[in-house]
């Protein structure tokens, strides 16, 4: 029996080494040329990607070498859209080809074909509209969904939008008077993974470094650095509604806008024009060339923009601009029972504290703390900015008991690194805690759905990740 199953191994990966082989051999000389100049390596839990050249080339290079990490994504994100809606994931896919592809600019559009067509070389069949559809998922299904779900009567609850812990801080407030930013994204744990460190050289614009999903020609995460000196990352706008589906998609604008910007201002400009309402986020902006930073929080119709040399912003979901909370969102600024308003304390507390010696180290520190300022006490929960929803159960009686999502990562860069083109990342909880998913479904069977969904997370270490030289 045993040597049965050995020849039967040998055979599987022999088949296999030879399909891989014959799908090679098919590839254009310029296809393999393309090929030649981008690589990919895993390190700490993390994918990184080289990727250069015009878009269709930049987009060969990472659907050929991302193939199955984007097919799998694909997967887990249809299996839950069709499990949360019951409606078939090609229904959604044709949406996107309505409302988002026709206003996609034509880079971005030849980048995500160029995904396509890497793909196919591999083997994997997909399609525009499903690629867009994948890109902008954030946009379509807690954004546009909620504001046409009713109408077709459908019983779905509001998807959970996606919630960060974030700061930025310069001057005064940092050990060396330089910008120094951190960022921890914050969803469900069964969500397709935001692994990759996208390393990309376009033709023209600026090189940039960005956190992303594979097969995203953006980041998703919404942190990443530029050669224009530009730092960034996002805390989305929690209870945020508006959404203008003629509007330019929230995704196509953040790429743009960070590969054309040389400054702050340019950066918020372009994201403003023709702005969809969708992924609607409080930015976090600094310029490691002036030591600016600056908060532009992007509502729909109303916009709120802040900047300074001296001093600090945060981000924890909650909309600092009257207009945009009164107006645009239906959430509390007050009620410390919620995760944005106790991780809003929570800040503060921190930037008052460490005032002045603020570096990377303790930037670390801050997106892996469990200081949960409703309970008054260190404690993991979904209120403290390293969130474990998976560890709590609930004592404000809000939300789901032990809700499996909460802090996927952590990301810290300084001046010195980002003009290095370099920033150091942390797979998996902020705060190292591993996340083992068979325990936890054999712990909670009420999440039975996500079965074959749910990821292990091992603790991985911080490690410095540096783009290559162009």
């Amino acid at each position: 029996m045993k040597i049965r199953l050995v020849l039967f191994s040998l055979l599987f990966f022999l088949f296999h080494f030879l399909i891989c082989a014959q799908t090679a051999n098919q590839l254009t000389q310029e296809q393999k040329a393309w090929l030649s100049r981008a690589y990919k390596y895993e390190k700490s839990g993390w994918v990184y990607l080289h990727i250069e050249g015009k878009p269709e080339e930049r987009g060969f290079q990472h659907g050929y070498l991302l193939a199955k990490q984007i097919r799998e994504s694909i997967r887990t994100l249809s299996t839950g859209w069709k499990y949360q809606t019951g409606i078939n994931w090609l229904w959604l896919v044709s949406k996107a080809g309505e409302i988002l592809v026709p206003k996609v600019d034509s880079e971005n559009i030849s980048e995500i074909k160029g995904i396509e067509e890497g793909m196919k070389a591999t083997g994997d069949t997909t399609s525009l509209n499903e690629l867009v559809a994948y890109n902008g998922y954030i946009e379509l299904i807690s954004y546009w969904w909620p504001s046409v779900k009713d109408s077709l009567k459908i019983n779905s609850p509001d998807p959970k939008k996606e919630s960060c812990s974030s700061f930025i801080a310069t001057g005064t407030m940092t050990a060396d008077g330089g910008i120094v930013l951190g960022h921890n994204t914050m969803d469900d744990y069964w969500h397709p993974p935001c692994n990759v460190i996208l390393d990309i050289v376009p033709v023209h614009g600026h090189h940039i470094m960005m956190q992303s999903n594979a097969g995203f020609i953006h980041s998703g995460t919404d942190f990443f650095i530029t050669d224009a000196g530009l730092v960034g990352s996002e805390t989305t706008i929690g209870g945020f509604y508006p959404f203008n589906p003629n509007g330019v998609p929230e995704f196509s604008r953040m790429r743009h806008a960070t590969q054309y910007a040389s400054s702050i201002d340019e950066w918020c400009d372009m994201m403003k024009k023709g702005n969809n309402g969708g992924y609607a986020n409080a930015w976090l902006l600094g310029d490691v060339n002036t030591n600016e930073i600056a908060r532009l929080e992007l509502g729909l119709k109303y916009v709120g923009f802040e900047k300074k040399k001296d001093g600090y912003f945060i981000g924890s979901n909650v909309a600092e601009d009257l207009n945009i909370l009164r107006f645009e969102t239906k959430s509390s600024e007050t009620n410390i029972k919620q995760s944005s308003v106790a991780r809003r304390v929570r800040w503060k507390q921190l930037m008052k504290k460490y005032a002045g010696m603020i570096d990377a180290r303790l930037a670390e520190k801050f997106e892996a703390d469990h200081y949960d300022t409703y309970l008054d006490k260190d404690k993991p929960s979904c209120r403290t900015l390293c969130a474990h929803w998976d560890l709590d159960p609930q004592y404000s009686g809000l939300d789901k008991p032990f809700d499996p999502s909460g802090t996927l990562d952590g990301k810290v860069v300084d001046s010195k690194l980002a003009k290095q083109m370099s920033f150091i990342a942390r797979w998996g909880a902020a705060c190292g805690t591993a996340f083992n998913a068979k325990k936890f479904l054999d712990e909670h069977t009420q999440y039975d759905w996500m079965k074959g969904l749910l990821k292990d997370r091992p603790s991985e270490p911080w490690t410095v990740f540096k783009a290559a030289k162009e």
